[in-house]
């Protein structure tokens, strides 16, 4: 099969229908990309038949696990996400294209990638993150393995084509087509040293280790916001159920439960590297036992009201896109999960101007404190 061979009106239809739900959704955020068919494009020569063994990683929502499956044929598709509404999203647009059980979610391992001929991905922000998908298709998949990794070019660095370089014998960029670029990386070194990730770093301001995937924002250091509302962890009332939200590496959970005793502590995160990280944070500081670490999509399995207290930093990008959304539906995930008189600590950008959604959301919210770049605000659950 080569690539003039794909019928365009199967990506139409195909791409058409997904959907980025339960992530959130707008006019200008899509479930697909540019990049999701000149990768399924490229791949298109190296399936050789239905029983070749693909790998997908980083789908957002679903273009390329569906796409390998109805557009080229492949019969069983092995895919990892970091993102939990993305793995949602991946499921329900399988159910709406007739696909459901033509792939296998795994996390970013040996299971994933044992035996893989072709890997197709689209290629992270994060050059850490790159290193340790790349590390990981080198050290599992098969020898002969092809590894695609596709992008938008106004997103692509030439730091990327070093990190796979470190992990395969050859890595050659193809021609740009709609504004995106594959990089073809061939001949994977298997690396006879230990994985590289996590990582793990001693934050002598704090006085705790912070442990960090590749995917996990800002890794081993602290965030600037996040240093902000610690400043203020001496205000921050005591509660029997605490929830870091949007936890990152854990340094707030972590942070807590060291000041809190009593307190019961759940850290979590809509990304499975957050989630990870924060796990190996709590392990490394002796909290394993006091922090409960939980992937979900805006604490959707946490029972309304069962929370005394939430500590947030929101993101305020979607992917590549600046978008208050992500913000705005942890408010909403906060508004239920708190009890009646709770309280919600929120760092934010000063100018994103989140009080008044605050207010509407939550309750009487009042301004903490504001520096140059920050401000602080505590929100109480009518």
């Amino acid at each position: 099969m080569t690539p003039f061979e794909l019928d365009e009106l199967d990506f139409d239809s195909l791409f058409g229908g997904l959907r980025r739900f339960p992530d959130v959704e707008a006019e200008n955020l899509q479930a697909f990309d540019a990049t999701d068919r000149l990768l399924l494009e490229t791949a298109a020569e190296y399936v050789l038949d239905p029983e070749t063994r693909v790998a997908v990683i980083g789908d957002r929502y679903g273009a390329l696990t569906l796409g390998a499956g109805a557009a080229l044929g492949v019969g069983h598709v092995k895919v990892t996400q970091d993102l939990f509404a993305g793995r949602l999203a991946l499921q329900r647009n399988a159910e709406a294209a007739g696909l459901s059980g033509r792939f296998e979610p795994f996390e970013l391992g040996e299971e994933l990638l044992d035996g893989a001929q072709l890997v197709i991905m689209q290629l992270p922000k994060s050059l850490a993150e790159l290193e340790e998908i790349a590390d990981a298709v080198a050290r599992f998949a098969a020898p002969g393995a092809v590894l695609l990794a596709g992008g938008r070019v106004k997103h692509m660095s030439l730091g990327m084509n070093a990190v796979l370089e470190g992990s395969f014998e050859s890595v050659q960029p193809q021609l740009a087509q709609r504004k995106s670029r594959v990089l073809l990386a061939t001949g994977p070194r298997r690396p006879a040293t230990p994985p590289p990730f996590p990582v793990s770093e001693r934050n002598n301001e704090l006085g705790v280790t912070v442990c960090a995937h590749g995917a996990a924002f800002s890794g081993t250091k602290l965030d600037i916001g996040t240093r902000f509302l610690l400043s203020f962890m001496d205000r921050i009332p005591g509660a029997r159920h605490a929830v870091d939200l949007g936890c990152g590496t854990g340094i707030l959970a972590a942070m807590y439960a060291r000041s809190r005793p009593e307190a019961r502590v759940t850290a979590t995160d809509q990304s499975a590297a957050a989630v990870a990280s924060a796990r190996a944070t709590a392990a490394a500081n002796g909290l394993a036992d006091r922090v409960t670490v939980v992937q979900d999509d805006a604490m959707s399995s946490f029972e309304p009201g069962s929370a005394d207290l939430i500590l947030l930093n929101p993101p305020f990008h979607l992917g590549a896109s600046v978008h208050a959304g992500a913000a705005t539906k942890m408010f909403e995930a906060a508004a239920r999960v708190l009890a009646s008189g709770g309280e919600l600590w929120t760092v934010y950008n000063s100018h994103l101007q989140y009080r008044a959604g605050l207010e509407r959301l939550i309750g009487p919210s009042t301004e903490i404190g504001r520096n140059p770049k920050f401000t602080v605000t505590r929100s109480i659950k009518r």
